[in-house]
């Protein structure tokens, strides 16, 4: 049976079997026999490299311990609120900050995750955070909310399933809800080219 550790571009943890291309963590989530109990348990939601210097971690969901989390790629880690790990992906966590600078003004982890903390929870329903934003202007590798998580790609709007992206439509124009926290999709617009895969080799 799969467990429960692949997430959505909502941040939702479901279970399902397909396999994702990027790792990450929020925090322990899981009680000591492995069930989810929590959505988050720190400010610090980090996006990581599957593989890193040979570490193998062992059973996953072990009592105590951070919950293993699976993304399809990384845009949707970032539609989720996840950011680049500083350990295991430092090049990219130093490439990620100074473009943060730039665009925001503001340095330093705790800083940057204070903000998208505020942007990828909704305080009133502790659910994920959506935002108004015009469709023309929203970059390559961000979410919209069309009736379901729609990944932007060029003219296309493509949706979002745990295995890859499954249907294709034409971009429209107009107001659409934006899933992907607004400061990640500036650093999206901004260029980014990480060492993790952006994007499910099913986009293309």
């Amino acid at each position: 049976m799969p467990l429960r550790n692949r997430v959505t571009p909502f941040g939702e943890l479901i279970a399902d079997p397909a396999r994702g291309l990027v790792y990450g963590n929020r925090g322990c989530l899981h009680d000591a026999d492995g069930r989810i109990v929590r959505h988050h348990a720190v400010r610090r939601w980090i996006a990581c490299r599957l593989e890193f210097k040979g570490w193998q971690r062992g059973p996953l969901l072990q009592p105590g311990k951070f919950t293993e989390l699976f993304f399809l790629d990384e845009a949707t880690a970032w539609a989720a609120g996840h950011r680049p790990c500083a350990l295991c992906r430092r090049e990219d966590y130093d490439r990620f900050t100074t473009l943060w600078a730039g665009l925001h003004g503001e340095r330093g982890a705790d800083t940057i995750d204070e903000r998208l903390h505020a942007e990828r929870v909704d305080p009133a329903t502790r659910g994920h955070r959506l935002h108004t934003a015009q469709l023309d202007e929203v970059p390559d590798g961000a979410f919209v909310l069309d009736e379901s998580p729609k990944l932007v790609l060029g003219r296309e709007l493509l949706t979002w399933s745990p295995g890859g992206y499954v249907a294709r439509a034409p971009r429209p124009s107009g107001l659409t809800t934006l899933i992907t926290p607004p400061s990640l999709a500036a650093v999206l617009e901004a260029g980014w080219a990480p060492v993790v895969p952006l994007l499910h080799p099913s986009a293309r």
